[in-house]
């Protein structure tokens, strides 16, 4: 059994008992925060399991979540939002337009966190300490390694959406740069022929929908994927956001890894976007001959308005 199924049946079976200590489970998880709760004082109707970005709290701001719906037997991954205090951002409208609600998802008001979105919804069967997770919509057996692909899915795309690379995230400059950077990956898809990836690169387009930005596999969602012009190859491409350039070339090449899999295409290529070209991401490079780097500049300058 992985380690996150085993620390996943410990928080269901010990919601059960109403045991409301926390100090058995990590405190972060995958460069996240990881904060649990049964309750205060008295068990709470829907124990949790927040994973946080460090600007972010469980009360003001929106994280993946798991929410255990005991009556119902029922535990949902969520793209959660925070029930007291609204944050300045939240979830893509991508998700808001075209992904339920618990509340919706159920049909009925539940006791709390009805405003949050369903990613991935599990019936609970337990035997004992035994415990098997089904798909809810299906039915399907969620095997260990659904349940950590599922997990690890939303959490890179929610560290993709809230990445910061400065380093200091609490500075004004700092944040904008956050966002910057967030709408970056939009506006390289949306001026795509007019760049030099778009000159070697197609995207991918299937029946009539373009399927490159956020491509979905296994390990998480590739930024954009796309297609070599001459070769036909694969490319693979991620913008490096509050990683470490080492971090980056990880990912890459094991997104690479999954597309030659998946795609069987032994010719997969990588290429890494980034701010700075840092000595970690070159010593990383110098073994691998089958990754591109492009540096993007942002300028912003002031200009004083005079009246004539």
């Amino acid at each position: 059994m992985n380690t996150w199924l085993k620390i996943l049946n410990s928080f269901i079976l010990q919601a059960q008992k109403g045991d409301l200590k926390v100090s058995i489970y990590p405190s972060e998880w995958s460069d996240l925060r990881m904060r649990v709760s049964f309750g205060k004082g008295a068990p709470a109707r829907i124990p949790w399991i927040a994973f946080i970005a460090p600007e972010m709290q469980v009360s003001n701001g929106f994280y993946p979540v798991y929410l255990y719906y005991k009556d119902l037997s029922t535990l949902i991954l969520a793209y959660g939002v925070s029930e007291t205090e609204e944050f300045a951002k939240t979830w893509p409208a991508k998700i808001m337009n075209s992904v339920v609600t618990i509340t919706s998802y159920f049909n009925q008001d539940v006791p709390r966190y009805g405003d949050s979105y369903v990613f991935k919804s599990y019936k609970i069967k337990e035997n004992g300490s035994q415990l098997k997770y089904l798909y809810s919509d299906s039915g399907k057996l969620a095997t260990e390694k659904d349940i950590e692909s599922d997990l690890y899915s939303i959490l890179e795309y929610y560290k993709k959406i809230v990445s910061i690379e400065t380093t200091s995230p609490t500075s004004a400059l700092g944040q904008g740069l956050f966002y910057m950077e967030s709408q970056l990956e939009d506006f390289i898809i949306n001026n795509w022929e007019n760049t030099e990836l778009g000159e070697k690169y197609d995207l991918i387009v299937e029946d009539g929908e373009m399927i490159s930005q956020q491509y979905k596999t296994a390990l998480g969602p590739i930024d954009i994927l796309a297609k070599d012009k001459k070769t036909g190859n694969y490319v693979v491409i991620e913008l490096k956001k509050n990683q470490t350039g080492d971090d980056t070339v990880g990912q890459v090449t094991r997104y690479m890894g999954e597309i030659k899999t998946t795609k069987r295409d032994n010719k997969v290529k990588g290429v890494i976007i980034a701010g700075t070209y840092d000595r970690k991401l070159a010593s990383s490079l110098k073994m691998i001959s089958n990754i591109d780097v492009y540096i993007y500049e942002v300028d912003f300058k002031l200009s004083e308005f005079k009246e004539k």
